[in-house]
């Protein structure tokens, strides 16, 4: 087969060559089982028909051949009369019969046999006839002996004819099933033979095909063999147009994929040395401003415990005053209390005062009444005469102490409106103090409520100093984080080192077209670069206050780093690494909500787990 022919188009060509051949070889045994089956078939039926109808002509046969033996034989003429007819009609179904085997396609044999049934039917027949007409004679005997004689003989005769027939005609259909069978073994034996060779001839191509597959196998398995030992620069075989060739062409592109990787960790690896030199400068200069933050935080911390005491102090201040202003609160508030009660009993001796003068009105009007009656009796007296005198005088003095009367109600009602006026006067007075003595107590309220809302207001800037102070604590133990980070970061740069080395240790195995084996590698740093890679003595220095698991609570916030100075260049490897502290770090929240002013927790002394690359990376 042609090589730019793929692999599958291969295979389905063998697979349908041998489904083809298989269907042609089934087909034409089919065929031929079908056709050989269809004519024994229609065969076996004509026999079948042909033995079925030799089989009721002699059962026709030996029907009539008793009843004519019976009518003869008995000499009854209601038994003639009653079988005449039936003789007749099977003598009709024996002729019907007889045309239809003979309509039949017979073989030359078959229509020998024929000829000897109809000769023996007809000598039956004669001899029927015969003993009919000697009976109808009244030659009974002679028709009885003819019968007995030779009729009887002719008949057994005549069946004998019809039994041979359905024989040979039986014995001829199963030669056909022999025959038959015999057809259908030599059928199959075609058949398997066809399929014998069919197979030789799908091993052979098999055996070919299987040739053309492990060649090509064994080119790419030599590929990748030289690839898997770092060979890179070997070209890779192609020129096939098949699976195979694409194989070779994708690992021919895998080789060139990995020669472009390799070289790319090479200059990686370098990348790396020059960016871990530069780590560990900016460690140096991060352990110096780190120490400064946390000078400037002590100091901090200091002034904000001295304001502190001193709002603690305006606060005890404050609530004193406000216990002052509740106390005046108190007593201006009973003080209103007691004008009030002044003021209602002003106001129930106004109403008594009024109820005198009402009193004292009506006096007057009983003494101007009683003047008024006594005037009227001196009058009536007067004109009594002699008789009268005497109830005149009477009426003279009721008179007299009327007028009398009526002079005092009405000084006393002077006296009382006078009264009435100085206690209207005096409630009014006691009124405008009730006013007065509220608005006092509303004015010392308000001064109440202004000294508290001041106590409040300095009790919340208590606590909010309170935070500021915490605040500051948590300032302190993120800068002591901080220096545990510096000397994290050395550890993790010096880390970063070792892995570059490895890195350029495992490169070193691949062979890249246009280097030699083992080039590439990354270079050694500097003296003064190593030297800066390890831990600085102000950053061993610095307290670490912390548990481990804080390190990483810190925010990303407060976590930025302070600007370099100009003579430190930013290396390209520092931005993951700063973006790998920022995502190592959780809310700060929690850690200020959770850390009391003024205090630290002690830690364990900084990660010495630099020998570790993972643990080192996931530290920091």
């Amino acid at each position: 087969m042609p090589r730019t022919l793929r692999v599958v188009h291969k295979l389905w060509i063998a697979v349908a060559a041998l489904v083809i051949a298989l269907t042609a070889v089934l087909g034409i045994a089919g065929h031929r089982y079908q056709r050989q089956q269809a004519d024994a078939e229609a065969a076996r039926a004509q026999m079948d028909l042909r033995t079925q109808a030799a089989l009721r002509w002699a059962g026709l046969t030996e029907t009539n051949a008793a009843r004519t033996l019976s009518v003869i034989l008995s000499g009854e003429p209601l038994l003639e009369a009653q079988f005449k007819d039936a003789i007749a009609a099977t003598s009709a179904q024996i002729s019907e019969t007889q045309k239809a085997l003979a309509a039949m396609d017979l073989t030359d044999a078959d229509k020998a046999q024929m000829a000897r049934i109809a000769a023996a039917r007809q000598a039956t027949l004669d001899l029927r006839g015969q003993a009919r007409q000697l009976a109808a004679g009244g030659r009974r005997d002679e028709a009885q002996a003819l019968v007995l004689q030779r009729y009887q003989p002719a008949v057994g005769a005549y069946l004998q004819a019809l039994r041979e027939f359905a024989q040979s005609q039986s014995q001829a259909a199963d030669a056909l099933r022999a025959g038959t069978a015999a057809a259908l073994q030599r059928t199959l034996l075609a058949a398997a033979g066809a399929i014998a060779l069919m197979l030789a001839g799908v091993v052979a191509g098999g055996m070919v095909l299987i040739r053309g597959i492990q060649g090509p196998l064994a080119q790419a398995n030599a590929v990748a063999a030289r690839i898997a030992a770092g060979d890179l620069a070997t070209p890779v075989p192609q020129g096939r147009g098949d699976e195979f060739g694409e194989l070779l062409r994708s690992l021919h592109a895998m080789g060139e994929s990995l020669a472009r990787m390799v070289r790319q960790v090479r200059q990686g690896t370098d990348g790396i040395a020059t960016a871990s030199a530069e780590i560990a400068a900016g460690n140096q200069d991060l352990s110096t401003r780190t120490e400064q933050a946390s000078g400037n935080l002590q100091q901090t911390a200091v002034a904000m415990d001295q304001f502190a005491g001193t709002i603690a102090q305006s606060v005890g201040s404050a609530r004193q005053a406000s216990a002052l202003a509740a106390s005046a609160s108190d007593v201006a508030r009973r003080g209103g209390e007691v004008v009030g009660g002044v003021v209602s009993t002003m106001e129930d001796i106004h109403a008594s005062s009024r109820k005198i003068a009402d009193i004292i009105g009506v006096i007057d009007s009983i003494a101007f009444q009683t003047n008024i009656l006594a005037l009227n009796a001196a009058v009536e007296a007067a004109r009594a005469g002699e008789q009268g005198r005497g109830f005149a005088v009477v009426a003279g003095e009721v008179r007299s102490l009327a007028q009398r009367s009526a002079s005092a109600a009405q000084e006393i009602k002077q006296l009382i409106g006078a009264s009435v006026e100085r206690v209207e006067s005096g409630a009014r007075l006691v009124q405008e103090a009730g006013t007065t003595m509220t608005d006092i107590v509303q004015s010392v309220q308000r001064v109440t409520d202004m000294i508290g809302e001041i106590t409040a207001a300095t009790t919340e800037q208590n606590a909010r100093v309170a935070q500021v102070n915490q605040s500051v604590g948590a300032l302190d133990q993120m800068t002591q984080q901080n220096a545990a980070l510096v000397e994290e970061s050395a550890a993790a740069a010096q880390s970063l080192r070792d892995q570059a080395q490895q890195l350029a240790q495992a490169t070193a195995l691949f062979r890249v077209a246009g280097t030699a084996a083992g080039g590439g590698g990354a270079p050694a740093p500097a003296p003064g670069q190593a030297a800066a890679m390890a831990p600085q003595g102000a950053i061993a220095r610095a307290p670490a206050t912390l548990p481990a698991h804080t390190l990483r609570a810190a925010p990303a916030a407060q976590r930025t780093p302070l600007p370099r100075p100009a003579a430190v260049r930013a290396p390209s490897a520092a931005v993951p690494l700063a973006a790998r502290a920022a995502r190592a770090a959780p809310a700060a929240k929690p850690a200020l909500a959770t850390a009391p002013a003024g205090k630290t927790r002690p830690a364990p002394a900084p990660a010495t787990q630099a020998a570790g690359a993972d643990s080192d990376w996931e530290t920091f």
